[in-house]
């Protein structure tokens, strides 16, 4: 469905997002170099959490666009320079960009294709566990950050580096009621990748190595409510970013073979089905603007050996909800909180 937008900012909003049941494309009535739009925190919310702004082509000519844009959306942008141990992901110029690329050295590689590389159907795979990487930004920390933004500086050939998403507000009202009931209240133990507590390092039998306190693992609710509008979602995430040791449910058998394993296996596919799930293709100069309350993603294959890939990535914090009021950054080092 297509519409004016009553603020001059935005010329039109056609939503859903193609393919899906959520989402919308926006497009602006001037360039950015002329006017930052306001209006996008509120269409933001009124399409389920995602919005494709395609075209900004002068967002590779000035960096530091997508960060003044980025402010319109919350009242912090991280700094990647302060979050990161491999520095080199940060953006030269810009450190509030996370560069996402295969073109700095020790950047991560691409994820693996799914086997079978298609579904049964002959569709491309979106569910899990055929599809894996499902996650929403930085769950580890409490509070989490409210919205993402994406933008192909760069992208590699249309149909490989696919980001995906799913709509945990579409999910959480299609479950089932008794599913429903049983994870109203319940926690989620969330884990930082690279802590050696993810699915794997568990199924392999090692054992995860200590960790400060600004480095262990955080509680998130199962059932998330947003703070702007009030509807309930999913919040969880899979393999790699849930504490396999000690969760990947507080209070229920840890493990990843044990009640909480498979919990967590029935929600991840459920919440993955493909009519909660939009597949995004990146065209040159497309910005996608997604609401990490709400939202999960993953991305896709791409042959790394033979193509360049330069996305870039913004954070943006303000308004994780009133669960979160009054608490103190779980990822700052004491010492550092101090000074």
């Amino acid at each position: 469905m297509a519409r004016a937008q009553a603020m001059t900012d935005i010329s039109s909003i056609t939503s859903p997002l193609p393919g899906a049941a959520f989402g919308a494309t926006v497009r602006l009535s001037s360039p950015l170099t002329a006017k930052l739009p306001d209006g996008l925190p509120e269409a933001l919310a009124e399409a389920g959490g995602l919005l494709l702004v395609p075209g900004l082509f002068e967002i590779a000519e000035d960096p530091g666009l997508l960060v003044r844009l980025s402010t319109r959306l919350g009242s912090e942008v991280e700094n990647y320079r302060t979050l990161l141990t491999r520095l080199n992901m940060a953006h030269p110029t810009v450190p509030e960009i996370l560069m996402v690329t295969n073109m700095v050295p020790g950047a991560r590689p691409p994820p693996d294709r799914p086997e079978p590389p298609l579904t049964a159907d002959g569709g491309f795979p979106v569910q899990y566990p055929h599809r894996h990487g499902w996650h929403t930004d930085q769950s580890y920390r409490r509070p989490p950050p409210d919205i993402s933004l994406f933008y192909a500086a760069n992208p590699v050939s249309r149909g490989t580096g696919q980001t995906l998403f799913a709509s945990g507000v579409l999910a959480y009202e299609a479950l089932p009621t008794p599913l429903k009931a049983r994870v109203e209240t319940l926690q989620g133990l969330h884990a930082q990748p690279g802590t050696g507590r993810d699915r794997e390092a568990a199924e392999a039998g090692r054992t995860p190595g200590s960790f400060a306190r600004h480095e262990r693992s955080q509680p998130q609710p199962v059932v998330r409510v947003h703070p702007v509008t009030g509807r309930k979602a999913l919040y969880v995430c899979e393999r790699s970013q849930m504490d396999w040791f000690e969760g990947p449910f507080v209070g229920m058998e840890p493990g990843p073979n044990g009640a909480g394993a498979r919990l967590l296996d029935e929600l991840m596919a459920h919440f993955t089905r493909p009519e909660f799930v939009y597949v995004h293709d990146w065209t040159e100069g497309d910005l996608l603007v997604w609401d990490n309350r709400c939202l999960i993603h993953t991305a896709t294959w791409y042959d790394a050996a033979n193509e360049q890939r330069m996305m870039w990535r913004t954070t943006v914090r303000g308004n994780p909800g009133p669960l979160y009021d009054g608490e103190k950054r779980s990822w700052i080092p004491e010492e550092a909180a101090a000074d």
